[in-house]
């Protein structure tokens, strides 16, 4: 059953095109605040564009006959039996987000509540950056180019859910698969601590005195009876900056790679890496642009003694619009731009 190059490329390209567009449906069903069908919707067209890529990536890979039973060589591949040839590793975080919510679809059908919205939109939004990197990866296709990176973000809904209203709410039976749900992946969620498997949705509040910091601002008088609370602008951080370090270098990678760029980095022990965008020269954007103070570009969320960073779309695009502009010694440049302006005593403490 194998094809000439020309059919299995255009068989590829086909595949790819619907895979794309089911990914487009499923992100503006799911963003459309009147549907009540959002979840349902968009598990079911996100698993039928993770389908229908995985499908092209191995009939690209390994032929036409890849993606069939060969016990039965009239039916294709299920989506499970895909992601099992593609990601081999059961332990992968982006596996098993995707095994997460491949039973998210198959049940939804028989018991879907508007709680579960709340209980998976982590992994959906994880979902969805995990798609357009292996988009990007496997194909060398911006999602971008057809979706604003503003719909990117996916809009929910967040309320608290206490047990008690749950119970009030609902049947026993029900009641008590909402609360296993919410806890089961709860507990899951905090273990794999991975931004493959789900980005959590979190409102952090501080106070200050700087509006350039500030995502909403309010009004304090001292007479209580005249307070006043103005919300201008409400944004919620980890999702306007989703990305850690390693996805952003996969990303600038790509693009890289994507656009022939000769980029090089001197400042690297392996010369074969030379033309790789490390962590050592995203560290010198992160120096050079301060970004880890500018709430455009990087998020900082305190857990413990360690805080943890994650970026914006932003971040990523002024990276590597910079890189652009001189490919061959902007690492070189920054460096020693950064070591200029050090103060003298720490000038031998830079990497």
């Amino acid at each position: 059953m194998g094809l000439s190059n020309d059919s299995t490329e255009k068989l590829v390209s086909n595949l790819v095109e619907k895979s794309e567009e089911a990914f487009i449906v499923g992100v503006e069903i799911y963003n459309k605040p009147t549907l009540k069908y959002r979840v349902e919707g968009f598990s079911f067209f996100i698993c039928n564009a993770w389908e229908l890529l995985l499908k092209a990536y191995m009939v690209q890979k390994k032929g036409e006959d890849s993606i069939y039973y060969p016990d039965h060589p009239e039916r294709t591949r299920s989506l499970k039996d895909c992601i099992k040839r593609v990601f081999t590793n059961n332990k992968d975080p982006l596996r098993k987000n995707l095994e997460t919510i491949i039973d998210l679809r198959n049940t939804s059908t028989h018991f879907i509540t508007e709680e579960y919205e709340q209980i998976y939109v982590p992994l959906f939004q994880s979902c969805v950056l995990n798609y357009i990197n292996k988009l990007l990866q496997f194909f060398n296709r911006d999602i971008t180019e057809k979706l604003g990176s503003n719909f990117l973000t996916l809009s929910v809904k967040i309320d608290e859910i206490l047990e008690d209203e749950i119970n009030a709410r609902y049947p026993y039976r029900i009641a008590k698969r909402i609360l296993q749900a919410f806890s089961t992946l709860g507990n899951t969620i905090d273990a794999e601590n991975n931004p493959a498997y789900a980005i959590p949705v979190r409102h952090d509040f501080y106070i200050t005195k700087n509006p350039k910091l500030a995502t909403a601002e309010i009004s304090i008088t001292k007479d209580a009876n005249q307070a006043a609370f103005i919300m201008k602008k409400v944004q919620d951080m980890q999702n306007e900056c989703p990305y850690q370090m390693n996805q952003c270098l996969t990303i600038i990678n790509d693009w890289i790679k994507r656009d022939k760029l000769n980029f090089i980095n001197p400042y690297t022990p392996d010369d074969s890496k030379r033309h790789t965008f490390n962590s050592f020269a995203f560290r010198l954007f992160l120096d050079f642009y301060n970004m880890k103070a500018d709430t455009r570009y990087c998020y900082t969320y305190s857990r413990n003694a360690n805080p943890y960073y994650s970026y914006s779309e932003a971040a990523i695009h002024l990276i590597y619009d910079t890189i652009k502009k001189d490919p061959e010694h902007i690492v070189q440049n920054l460096k020693e731009n950064i070591k200029r302006n050090q103060p003298q005593g720490q000038r031998n403490s830079q990497p």
